[in-house]
């Protein structure tokens, strides 16, 4: 069996991949080293190679641009709202699997079969041990109350995985609520929104603020990180929901391009990447949880307590994304 090509950074050129037989080609939003292990397993088990080149920016319009010539047969995301970028821009096609169906809860792949959930998150607040009181925390919607002013600390309201958050409170309350909750929040807000979601927990540690949004698996990238540690241990994280619901979920997921040189074998690597087998070695690669019920987390994620996921519709939430964004720009989140 040939051996498969080594990952490649597509920031170091643009050279296509190549589409040979028993191969799948892969254009991912995740760095290398996350995706190798499911690569590494997947080929021992079935002998198909597959190329990943790590696409930071400019998917769809890479994809776009390249038609009906693309290499990729499957597209990987890290949320929501970058997977819709790329259904949206026209260069994916739809994809029928019983195995899919079966493995995927529905709320986290596309009635219309145009993408799949991996593995989900959830948009989570971290709490300061010191400063924030069991309990305190409640619901999302409380994260407008005034007994939060100068206390929370956040990334841009246009990155994608807080413009998914405004798109579920859109979701659940309507587009004036949400209005008036984000406005709540930006009055909230102890310094001006920066950075990633670790500099959020960092600037807890700090005492610049008591709480702040987050991602889960970042917890599990901190806790790694000798030089990071320090900011985990001083933060626990707490599972808000909405009022009514749940907490807040997304995804990384995949799309079958409508180019798809490869389509027997991309359908193969999909359908793989939902088996208990893949779901594991995914989830704790990447500190996530598996979106295939019955498969469980990994120790250090479970370590993290219980909660209640939304039961909202992921392609719900990507219906709101434009409106979302425009809310966020409304009232100057940032600014």
């Amino acid at each position: 069996m040939r051996p498969s090509l080594p990952l490649l950074a597509l920031a170091l050129g643009s050279t296509a991949l190549p589409a040979l037989a028993d191969e799948v080609n892969v254009y991912s939003h995740r760095q290398p080293e996350l995706i190798q292990p499911l690569v590494d397993a997947f080929t021992a088990e079935t002998g198909i190679d597959v190329n990943v080149a790590f696409v930071d920016k400019g998917m769809a319009e890479r994809l776009v641009a390249e038609g009906d010539r693309s290499p990729a047969d499957l597209v990987l995301t890290v949320d929501i709202a970058r997977l819709m970028q790329v259904v949206d821009a026209g260069v994916t096609q739809a994809v029928t699997s019983d195995v899919l169906a079966a493995n995927i809860p529905a709320e986290f792949r596309d009635p219309a079969g145009q993408w799949f959930g991996l593995t989900t998150r959830a948009r989570i607040v971290y709490a300061s041990k010191e400063r924030v009181a069991d309990g305190e925390v409640t619901t999302y919607e409380d994260l407008a109350s005034d007994k939060w002013k100068g206390r929370i600390c956040t990334r841009s309201g246009t990155n994608d995985y807080n413009v998914a958050l405004v798109g579920a409170v859109i979701a659940h309350k309507g587009e004036d609520a949400a209005k008036g909750w984000l406005e709540g929040v930006k009055a909230n807000l102890a310094k001006k929104p920066d950075g990633g979601d670790r500099d959020q927990v960092k600037a807890i540690w700090a005492g610049e603020c008591d709480i702040s949004l987050g991602n889960t698996y970042y917890m599990g990238q901190m806790v790694s990180d000798p030089e990071q540690k320090a900011w985990a241990d001083s933060v626990r994280i707490v599972f808000p929901t909405f009022e009514g619901g749940g907490t807040h979920m997304n995804i990384s997921g995949v799309a079958m391009t409508k180019a798809a040189p490869n389509r027997e074998a991309a359908l193969k690597l999909m359908e793989w990447l939902s088996s208990d087998e893949a779901q594991r070695i995914y989830a704790e690669t990447n500190h996530e949880f598996p979106v295939k019920p019955g498969v469980a987390r990994s120790a250090l994620v479970q370590g993290w307590g219980e909660f209640t996921p939304d039961s909202l519709n992921l392609a719900e939430i990507a219906a709101q994304r434009a409106a979302a964004l425009k809310l966020v720009e409304t009232v100057d989140f940032d600014g």
